[in-house]
């Protein structure tokens, strides 16, 4: 077919949970009863008109496909999964006549009903972004379901403005899912790559009958070698795919997408393939290299699209080499485009919401909309030459040179202390010696405790805003917070939890919280990103040397364990995590920031022992998160991010129980690096999966305490006790019962006080009949 040109400058993706959270702010409305289905839509609709139209006016053309449709109203897998029928046996019944899952339908799948759980949850990626994992089996009814789809494409062309609607790509949708629990066992859902391809090509069809003239398909599959699948075979599935879908009469052009690295060997196969336009991820990837002859030939029928704007991080960066590595493909392609490195889903939506950033600060960023703008300036460079661009070139390289030598970026005293660690430093007694002198902690078998925090009422986020605004002053937000402590301390009593938390009521986030605390560390106003579905985070902004001015934690902890007998855990969060869920400096390798980190936390480990807190996490939810796609790459990350915690817990008395805990962390992936942490207790998510996990626990000879979830804070489900009972009964048949624990998944901050109050007192049941059932053989 003859393709229509491809824009000279696109992104692949944009924030679609709105500059003020429209979004999340609709869809709990509507899902607490408070709107209904019309208004909803007319939300959703009026975010969607406004993001076209910030687009257009940031500069991306209205008629020439620059704008990609990457909406989704929960998550861009569960959207793709719907529009080819992907839905598990399990949720048949959410199926219309037609075979499709309406909006309400969709939910389900993500938040789960009574007496059936949601989909699995896990990292996209190594980001922080989470997706809803499909569930695929032999027989599963694919069909092509493309009305919503056609809807957005059809809503915006009225308003003028041509769309590139956006599809998860076969390969990585098939690679991302997991076998139902009807599938035979060696069931691959890649497998089913023929009985899919035809759907999708009935999708690109109908997408092409209403007018679309681009369609992006993302395979960041292509990417990663940290799959259930191996490279090869995802390359093999890419050849296939293409082929197919290049061969198709009716349909779009095809823009093929692979963000989140280099995808290597995988680039010929795409250049070979019937296709129209390659984008590649120019910023964690690498300039194609050692093409044949064929390949080099193959892709001067079509366009490269590179992806040379972060589009990650919220550093301005060095926009004079994103312009030299770009050009450094011109001839290579028929023609050469300008994009993001990702979908901008990673990152806030727009700089110039920040007031309150210190504007030397601000000088040193780009967000989403300034991405955008970077976008436009790289593709008017690249066809009216560098002089065209010459000033905003020398704009961002002042910017780097100023922040290179700004007050605060590099602290000799924080470098000093961290050329002064010993290998000592790193490491504590034997973890035997450790159990003995833990021994008069006289912890119950199955001990029950939850992951930190508890609920966040309307209250407890009304005194933090009062309290900024001045409203309230210190004494007032001090009472408030030790009577919410006093109140869940009380409640966990009641409840009969073994271990208690102060529950966390001073935290707006788990990390933004240390970031206010720490030197080295800014935060937002307004800088919402999406983790999943309604739940979003504002990142801290880690712009320089790391240090500890003061306590953190202490005085909070030290006045729950003075209300309580039993024991109380300190909370803090763990180095990697901080990291992880920050925009971390790019200056300096990770493992110098992540070292710094830990080394503030060691401090405030040592000062939470001397008050008298014999038990403390260090949460560690993202260790699998940053594991690079690369495995050439991985041992150095996990050796630089477990030396990281033990930097921080090192110095721990080997009477002190430290835990840690991981979140979607697919422990079989880094069970050398969880074992490596050596920590005393590592609780791990587990609940959605059904314990699967516990088949990891029992072939890897982990030997340490650890506590599976058993109760799904993600979902807005109530566990019955006989649930948590069976899930608790299938750890115990694979774990000693000595060294296990009984928790929830994550911290229960997103919840409602009612659910959590049934769903603990189901855990705590189901621990007590167990316990009861161990006793009497």
């Amino acid at each position: 077919m003859t393709a229509p040109a491809f824009p000279a400058g696109t992104i692949l993706g944009y924030p679609r949970i709105g500059r003020r959270r429209e979004l999340k702010r609709a869809v709990e409305a509507y899902w607490a009863g408070r709107i209904d289905a019309a208004e909803l839509d007319r939300r959703t609709a009026e975010l969607r008109s406004a993001t076209r139209a910030r687009l257009v006016e940031l500069g991306l053309g209205r008629d020439d496909s620059a704008i990609p449709d990457s909406y989704a109203a929960y998550d861009q897998v569960l959207d793709t999964a719907l529009a080819v029928g992907a839905v598990p046996e399990r949720f048949a019944h959410l199926r219309g006549t037609d075979g499709s899952v309406d909006l309400d339908g969709e939910f389900v799948l993500a938040r789960g009903e009574a007496g059936e759980p949601p989909l699995e949850m896990t990292k996209w990626f190594d980001t922080n972004y989470h997706y809803l994992v499909p569930e695929l089996a032999q027989d599963s009814a694919f069909g092509a379901h493309p009305e919503r789809l056609v809807a957005r494409f059809t809503e915006a062309l009225a308003e003028g403005v041509l769309t590139r609607p956006v599809l998860v790509g076969p390969v990585t949708l098939l690679a991302l899912a997991k076998p139902a629990a009807e599938a035979p066992e060696g069931f691959r859902p890649l497998d089913e790559l023929e009985r899919v391809l035809p759907v999708y090509a009935e999708l690109l069809a109908r997408l092409a009958e209403a007018g679309a003239e681009w369609v992006q398909l993302d395979e960041p599959a292509l990417a990663s070698e940290s799959l259930d699948e191996p490279p090869a075979r995802l390359r093999e599935a890419a050849e296939r795919a293409y082929a197919a879908l290049g061969a198709a009469v009716h349909r779009p052009a095809l823009f093929v997408a692979a963000p989140y690295g280099g995808i290597g060997e995988a680039l010929g196969v795409l250049a070979e393939a019937p296709i129209e336009a390659i984008g590649l991820d120019l910023v964690r990837g690498e300039l194609p290299s050692g093409l044949d002859d064929g390949a080099r030939r193959a892709l001067a029928g079509k366009t490269l699209v590179a992806g040379v704007v972060d589009g990650r991080n919220i550093w301005r960066g060095d926009l004079a080499a994103a312009f030299e590595r770009a050009s450094a493909l011109e001839g290579l392609a028929g023609s050469l485009a300008i994009s993001t490195s990702t979908s901008l889903q990673h990152v806030p939506h727009d700089l110039a919401d920040e007031e309150r950033l210190d504007p030397r600060l601000a000088s040193w960023l780009a967000f989403a909309d300034q991405k955008v703008a970077q976008v436009a300036t790289l593709a008017r460079g690249l066809a009216e030459g560098r002089e065209a661009i010459a000033t905003e070139l020398e704009d961002a390289s002042a910017a780097l040179v100023d922040r290179a030598g700004a007050r605060g970026v590099r602290v000799p005293a924080v470098r000093d202390r961290l050329a002064a660690l010993s290998d000592a430093d790193f490491s504590r007694v034997a973890y035997g010696e450790r159990v003995a002198a833990q021994s008069d902690l006289a912890l119950p078998q199955l001990p029950t405790t939850t992951i930190g925090s508890f609920p966040q009422t309307g209250e407890l986020r009304r005194a933090r805003a009062e309290l900024a605004s001045g409203a309230l002053d210190e004494a007032g937000y001090r009472t408030l917070i030790e009577q919410e402590i006093e109140r869940v301390v009380r409640l966990q009593e009641e409840l009969g939890l073994d271990v208690l938390v102060h529950g966390e009521p001073e935290r707006n986030d788990m990390v933004q919280y240390f970031a206010e605390l720490l030197d080295g560390f800014a935060v937002t106003e307004h800088g919402w990103v999406q983790s999943y579905g309604s739940r979003c985070t504002r990142p801290s902004i880690l712009w320089g040397d790391v240090s500890r001015p003061a306590p953190m934690t202490v005085g909070w902890s030290a006045f729950a364990q003075s209300l309580t007998e039993r024991h109380l855990k300190g909370m803090l969060t763990g180095p990697v995590t901080i990291l992880a869920w920050s925009f971390v400096r790019d200056d300096q390798p990770l493992a110098e920031t992540a070292r710094q980190v830990g080394l503030a936390l060691r401090d405030e480990v040592a000062d939470l022992e001397a008050a008298g807190i014999r038990i403390i996490q260090v949460d560690e939810p993202a260790l699998r998160e940053l594991l690079p796609l690369r495995r050439a790459e991985q041992p150095a990350y996990l050796d630089w991010s477990v030396g990281a915690f033990r930097l921080a817990t090192g110095g721990a008395a080997p009477s002190t129980q430290v835990h840690t805990h991981l979140c979607y962390s697919e422990f079989g992936v880094v069970i050398d690096a969880i074992r490596g942490l050596d920590a005393d207790v590592t609780s791990i998510e587990a609940a959605r999966s059904r314990m699967e996990v516990v088949e990891d626990l029992g072939r890897s000879g982990f030997d340490h305490g650890v506590g599976p979830g058993v109760y799904d804070i993600h979902s807005p489900r109530v566990p019955g006790e006989d649930e948590v009972r069976e899930l608790l009964e299938r750890a115990v048949a694979e774990v000693p019962a000595a060294r296990l624990w009984v928790n929830p998944d994550c911290g229960l901050k997103t919840r409602g006080y009612e659910e959590t109050v049934a769903s603990l007192g189901h855990l705590v049941g189901a621990a007590r009949a167990v316990r009861e059932a161990l006793a009497r053989g």
